[in-house]
């Protein structure tokens, strides 16, 4: 009979055995699953370049279709198409490429994805050509298409036939009427260009000479001018206002502009003195002559050495300004 201890220690090797079992099983069964992952990623992808015809004549084209078709259930596929080139070998070339253009997935199954492009390809050598597979880059792996084979044609020759020289050019007869027809546009335009001139002309004889009226632009007086300009200032108040300085350089300026115009002497860039100099010939009594002076020395203390007149002094120099312009502008009535 086997001892207590004995069988402990059977019991605990059974133990173990059937542990080192259960954690073979579930590596097994693990290795399963990541091969059958593996298998499934790797049919997740397909690749494929499909001519349209693979025959064709001497200089004719044939299209060729691209397209990988691939599944993002496991997320992004980031794709890569063939480098293409002039030519595929040293008898096929590429004659044009198209742009690569994603198909929307299908609502059924909008995990599957497939892009596309199409090049056409030509060959002027007859014979039969091997295009080699197309080689796509999907995550980091190289995928190549099928090769496939162009059979490039020749044109048929009847040998049986004998050779003949290019027959001459058969000329036809050329008359007025076909003439007319491959010109009679010619014909038309010719018309129509002489009857647009002939009605020219006839409108440039008759036409009347336009008689320009006469604008007569009214000219205002020159202390009618003055004048409003006066009263302007005086309805805006400015030394009311606190704008002495302002208010008796607008005498003076528009003084100035009236003497200048009136008595034609460069009055806006002479002193007063100058101005007072000037008028010493003209018909203007001594009395207009003081009020112009006073005029515009005080507008000249206010400006150039601060002087604040009194409220009269201000009154006074719109006054005599007005006065000045009154008893020596030009009297434009005329009497009969």
């Amino acid at each position: 009979m086997l001892k207590k201890n004995e069988i402990i220690i059977l019991k605990k090797n059974q133990r173990h055995q059937r542990s080192i079992e259960l954690t073979m099983k579930k590596i097994l069964y693990i290795l399963l699953l990541l091969v059958a992952g593996i298998q499934v990623q790797a049919q997740s992808f397909s690749v494929e370049a499909t001519p349209d015809t693979n025959k064709l004549m001497i200089g004719e084209q044939v299209k060729v279709n691209l397209r990988v078709t691939y599944r993002v259930d496991n997320g992004a596929v980031n794709v890569v198409f063939p480098a293409l080139y002039d030519t595929i070998n040293e008898f096929v070339e590429i004659v044009s490429k198209s742009a690569i253009d994603t198909v929307i997935p299908d609502k059924n199954d909008p995990y599957r994805f497939y892009q596309e492009q199409n090049i056409v390809l030509t060959s002027f050598d007859s014979g039969y050509y091997v295009v080699p597979p197309f080689q796509f880059v999907i995550n980091n792996d190289t995928v190549e298409t099928d090769a496939f084979l162009l059979e490039v044609n020749t044109m048929e020759v009847d040998t049986t036939q004998g050779i003949f020289d290019i027959k001459a050019p058969i000329s036809e007869p050329f008359s007025l009427i076909d003439w007319l027809k491959e010109n009679w546009w010619w014909m038309v335009a010719i018309l129509v260009l002489a009857i647009a001139v002939y009605v020219l002309i006839r409108y440039l004889k008759n036409r009347k000479p336009k008689v320009q009226e006469e604008v007569v632009i009214p000219v205002i007086p020159y202390h009618v001018i003055a004048l409003e300009k006066l009263e302007k200032l005086k309805q805006e108040q400015l030394w009311q206002n606190g704008k002495v300085k302002l208010y008796h350089s607008h005498i003076s300026e528009i003084l100035r502009e009236y003497i200048e115009n009136r008595y034609q002497i460069n009055a806006l860039e002479e002193t007063t003195a100058e101005i007072v100099y000037g008028l010493r010939l003209q018909l203007i009594s001594a009395e207009q002559m003081n009020k112009l002076t006073q005029t515009l020395t005080l507008a000249d203390l206010v400006k150039f050495a601060k002087e604040q007149p009194l409220p009269l002094e201000n009154e006074q120099s719109l006054t005599f300004a007005i006065a000045f312009i009154e008893s020596t502008k030009i009297n434009t009535e005329v009497t009969n």
